[in-house]
């Protein structure tokens, strides 16, 4: 089956269509039938074969010259109406943060998204606009998350919002996901331009559960070619452990590849993998291993 992606706005959903008969490249318009009707839609990924069983919508047709003439005097009415409406909402007082709008193909209906604090009343404001666009009208609060994917914007890394690029649906994203990648839990620095946690600490969820599950954590002990040590610190990303090793006379800290100490550490890592105590149940400094570490 030959399948494409496609999205109807440039920060919007991905949506998978077969297009079986058609060749299709990346940006090139197509007509599909949605849930609210026939929609323009562009190709977001070039086309690609893939042998699957699921059931999926087919592309009706390409767009046609008029179909796209259409497509943008509607974006043109889209801005008139935006501003329009935000007139309405400053004549009305209410307090509610406009973000955007978008009309149906057809244009028999047109979508107002805003933020607010609160619950809005917006019934006569929905009246207003009834009877300025002459069409069936939804207002739809959103939350900070959606209207970045719905504005866009450049992250902190230099590219463009994940959210408004390639993300369909927004992962829970939690403190404990930051605190398992060791990263300082500054707002600053972890909050995205949503004001909310950066979607992107889920995308290294598993490779930090991996590396935590083979890994010693930071206060246990483990055996090295210098004997036993203690770790204070340790890299998820590098898989380097900084090792504490304490004599009468001084305290040094060593760093060692994981690589390095694994094979050394093969039984304590079976028994942490198996829900034992682990690295931490090994003895102390001067105890058993130690002769045979050093060895």
């Amino acid at each position: 089956m030959k399948i494409v992606n496609l999205r109807t706005r440039d920060a919007g959903v991905t949506l998978r269509y077969s297009c079986d008969g058609l060749s299709l490249k990346l940006g090139d318009a197509v007509m599909i039938d949605t849930e609210t009707g026939e929609e323009i839609a562009f190709v977001a990924q070039e086309p690609y074969t893939e042998d699957s069983q699921e059931k999926m919508p087919s592309v009706k047709r390409m767009a046609s010259e008029k179909e796209l003439d259409k497509y943008y005097d509607i974006c043109s009415k889209e801005k008139d109406a935006f501003f329009k409406c935000k007139e309405l909402i400053a004549a009305r007082n209410i307090e509610m943060n406009l973000v955007d709008c978008e009309y149906t193909f057809d244009m028999k209906k047109l979508t107002f998204f805003f933020t607010a604090d609160g619950r809005v009343d917006f019934r006569e404001l929905v009246k207003d606009l009834a009877y300025t666009f002459r069409t069936r009208i939804e207002l739809r609060q959103i939350g900070s998350r959606d209207q970045a994917k719905l504005v866009g914007g450049i992250g902190m890394c230099g590219r463009e919002l994940c959210c408004c690029s390639f993300l369909n649906k927004f992962a829970p994203v939690n403190l404990k996901l930051a605190r398992s990648q060791g990263l300082s839990l500054n707002p600053g620095k972890l909050n995205g331009a949503c004001g909310r946690l950066m979607c992107c600490l889920q995308f290294e969820k598993e490779a930090y559960d991996d590396a935590h599950r083979r890994l010693p954590e930071p206060g246990a002990r483990v055996r090295t070619p210098h004997g036993m040590g203690q770790v204070t610190d340790v890299n998820y990303i590098e898989e380097t452990l900084s090792v504490k090793f304490v004599s009468e006379s001084e305290t040094e800290i060593e760093k060692f590849s994981w690589a390095d100490l694994e094979d050394l550490n093969q039984d304590m890592a079976k028994r942490k993998n198996s829900g034992d105590t682990g690295f931490k149940d090994y003895p102390d400094m001067n105890g058993a291993y130690d002769e045979g570490d050093n060895g």
